[in-house]
C-alpha cells in the first residue's frame, strides 16, 4: 500500500500523538484575514453560484466506456443493498458521436492492451486501488499509444470484500452503477475531452484546480520545522532548486493543518505552497467563497498547545471503514494564506464564505447549513468524506452517488437553483484505463518522465516557467456540468483540464490569473457547455440511493 493509501485509511485505533500544534511550530504560521467581503460582486455572466463538486479517482473511460448504451441485465444487485440494480435507457436523441470505448471500436476483442476491457457489475462497486502514479501513468501511455496500462497502473488484488481480478484497470462501469452520472449528462451537459492538468495522484490535482500550478513545494518535518530537502528530490518535493522549492508530483500532506498524518499518528515529512491560489484572488476582489470537506470538524479540538484530530470513520457499502477527513485532498491547507490550521468552526452562520477565524476551510455541515440561503458563497467547493468521495479501496461510485446526488438536490431545490452552475469534476483518474490523450500544453523533461511527455519537450512544447514536472494534461477524466445555463444531453468536445474550472471562476469574476506558470494561461474554456441565451435546462431531482430520476421540472426563464 503506498504512503497515500495509509494516510487515508487510518482508523479510529490510530492514537494522536501531543505534538506542539503544527501551525505555531517553527516558521510555520498562517498569514493574517484580509478584510471582509460584500455581499454581491458583479460577474461576467449571469451565474451568481459556482458550486465544484470534486470527486476521487475516476478515468472517463471508467464510467462512461459504453455510455449512452448499459447492459441492464436481469438479475443483477447493487453491492450492500442487497436491492435489484436500476436500469438505464438514453433519451431520443442521446448524442451517439461520444470519444467511447464503445464508439470507437476498443471494447473487446478489439482493444491494443494485453486485457480486455470488462464491465464491471453494480455488485462490484468497491474495488481495489489503481496505481496512479505521475511515471507510471505517463508509461502506460506507450508515447500516446494507450497500450501498457495493465504493465504499468493495473493493481489486480487486494483483501477481500473489494473486488479485483488480472487486468482490473481496464473494466468500466455503465448506466447501471453510476446511474446518477449518466443521468446528469442526459439532462445537462459533460465533456469528453477534459483532463487532468497534469500526470499523477490526488494532491497535484487538487492544487491544480485551486492554482493550476504544482510548482511551489517546500517541505516541512512532521513538527512543522523547515526540512533539508535531498539535492535530488524525494517524495514531497521533486526538482528542487537552491532554496527547496520544487514540484509537489505525490501525495504529501500539508503542514498547516493538525490533523496530517494521520492525526499526528505518523511522522512523514509535509508540504507548504509558496504560490497564489484562487482563494487569494478571490479576498482580494471580496469575492466570498469557501472549500467544504466531511469530516473536517475535529473530533478532539486543539487545546493547550496539543493538536486538533479529526478520527471520525464511516464505512462504504462492502463495510470497508476509513477516518472521513484526508488532509492531502484539501488544497488550501497547503497555503498560510488561506489555511485553518485547527480547523475551527466559523464563529456563526453569517461568516460562512467570509473571513473569520475558519478562513474559507469549513466542514460539509456549513455548507448544508447555508446552501438555501442568502448566505451560499459565490463560490463553493465540495469534497465528499473518504467513503463517499469515490476512490477506489475505500469508496465506490455507489456511496459517491449518494453524496452527489444529496447536494445536488438540495441547491436545485433551493433558491440558488435559478443562478448556480455545479461542476462535477475528478482529481485524478487513478491509473484506470483510458483510451484518448490530451495534446501536451506544458512539457517536461526529467528522469520522472517517460516518453509521452519528453517527446513533447524534444518537438518544441514549451516547459511553462522551467518548472519540471508538471508535464500535462494527463488522463481524461469526466467532467458534467448541471445548471440551468447548461446546455442539454449535450456533449462538449473542447480540450479542457483541471484549471478549466479555475479559470471560469477568475473570467466569472474578473479576479485576475494566477500567475507565474499557473495552467489557468492555457486551460481550455468550459463556455461550450453552457447556453445563456436560449432556454433554460430543467430541474431534475435524482433518487438519492438509486441515481434515478425522480422529477423534472422546466425552470423558468426570467429573461
Amino acid at each position: 500500500m503506498k504512503r497515500s493509501a495509509r494516510l487515508a485509511l487510518a482508523g479510529v485505533g490510530a492514537a494522536a500523538l501531543v505534538v506542539p500544534v503544527v501551525a505555531t511550530a517553527g516558521a510555520v504560521s498562517a498569514h493574517p484575514r484580509p478584510t471582509s467581503h460584500p455581499a454581491t460582486v458583479r460577474t461576467s455572466t449571469p451565474i451568481k453560484h459556482v458550486v465544484v463538486i470534486f470527486g476521487e479517482n475516476v478515468s472517463f473511460d471508467h464510467y462512461f466506456a459504453t455510455y449512452p448504451k448499459a447492459a441492464n441485465t436481469p438479475g443483477e444487485l447493487s453491492q450492500g443493498s442487497g436491492t435489484p440494480a436500476p436500469s438505464f435507457t438514453a433519451a431520443p436523441g442521446t448524442p451517439r458521436s461520444i470519444a467511447t470505448l464503445a464508439h470507437d471500436r476498443l471494447l473487446a476483442p478489439n482493444n491494443p492492451n494485453s486485457v480486455q476491457p470488462q464491465r464491471l457489475t453494480p455488485g462490484q462497486a468497491v474495488t481495489c486501488d489503481q496505481d496512479h502514479t505521475y511515471t507510471n501513468e505517463q508509461k502506460a501511455y506507450n508515447a500516446g499509444a494507450m497500450d501498457k496500462f495493465v504493465e504499468f497502473t493495473s493493481k489486480d488484488a487486494c483483501a477481500a470484500p473489494t473486488f479485483g481480478r488480472p487486468g482490473l484497470t481496464m473494466d468500466y462501469y455503465d448506466g447501471n452503477t453510476v446511474t446518477a452520472m449518466w443521468n446528469y449528462a442526459q439532462h445537462y451537459a459533460m465533456s469528453d475531452h477534459a483532463f487532468s492538468t497534469t500526470f499523477g495522484p490526488s494532491s497535484p490535482g487538487a492544487i491544480n484546480l485551486v492554482s493550476g500550478n504544482t510548482h511551489g513545494v517546500k517541505e516541512f518535518n512532521a513538527d512543522g520545522t523547515p526540512a533539508t530537502t535531498p539535492a535530488g528530490g524525494d517524495y514531497t518535493v521533486r526538482v528542487p532548486d537552491a532554496n527547496g522549492i520544487g514540484t509537489m508530483t505525490g501525495d504529501p500532506d500539508p503542514v498547516y493543518d493538525d490533523c496530517s498524518n494521520n492525526s499526528h499518528a505518523k511522522s512523514y515529512t509535509l508540504a507548504a505552497m509558496t504560490g497564489r491560489n484562487v482563494g487569494d484572488l478571490l479576498n482580494a476582489k471580496k469575492v466570498s467563497w469557501g472549500w467544504f470537506q466531511g469530516g473536517f470538524t475535529p473530533t478532539t479540538a486543539a487545546a493547550g498547545g496539543a493538536p486538533a484530530a479529526c478520527l471520525t470513520t464511516h464505512t462504504n457499502v462492502a463495510g470497508v471503514s476509513s477516518t472521513d477527513y484526508n488532509p492531502h485532498h484539501e488544497p488550501f491547507q497547503y497555503y498560510a494564506s488561506t489555511a485553518n490550521p485547527h480547523h475551527l468552526p466559523p464563529a456563526s452562520a453569517a461568516e460562512i464564505g467570509h473571513d473569520g477565524q475558519a478562513n474559507h476551510q469549513y466542514d460539509m455541515s456549513s455548507f448544508d447549513q447555508v446552501v438555501g440561503t442568502d448566505s451560499l458563497p459565490a463560490v463553493s467547493f465540495l469534497k465528499a468524506p473518504n467513503y463517499q468521495d469515490g476512490h477506489a479501496g475505500y469508496s465506490d461510485p455507489l456511496d459517491e452517488q449518494r453524496f452527489v446526488v444529496k447536494e445536488v438536490n438540495a441547491i436545485q431545490k433551493s433558491k440558488n437553483w435559478k443562478d448556480t452552475a455545479i461542476v462535477l469534476a475528478y482529481d485524478d483518474s487513478d491509473g484506470w484505463y483510458d483510451h484518448v490523450a490530451a495534446q501536451v500544453k506544458n512539457a517536461s523533461n526529467t528522469t520522472d518522465d517517460a516518453a509521452f511527455c519528453t517527446n513533447a519537450a524534444a518537438s518544441g512544447v514549451p516547459i511553462a516557467q522551467g518548472y519540471q514536472d508538471r508535464c500535462g494534461p494527463g488522463p481524461r477524466q469526466p467532467l458534467v456540468v448541471i445548471s440551468p445555463f447548461s446546455k442539454t444531453n449535450y456533449v462538449d468536445h473542447h480540450q479542457t483540464d483541471q484549471a478549466s474550472i479555475l479559470r471560469l471562476i477568475e473570467d466569472n469574476w474578473g479576479v485576475g490569473r494566477i500567475g507565474d506558470g499557473s495552467a489557468d494561461a492555457w486551460a481550455g474554456s468550459m463556455r461550450g457547455l453552457f447556453s445563456f441565451e436560449d432556454s433554460r435546462a430543467p430541474q431534475v431531482i435524482l433518487d438519492e440511493n438509486r441515481g434515478t430520476v425522480a422529477s423534472v421540472q422546466r425552470t423558468r426563464h426570467e429573461g
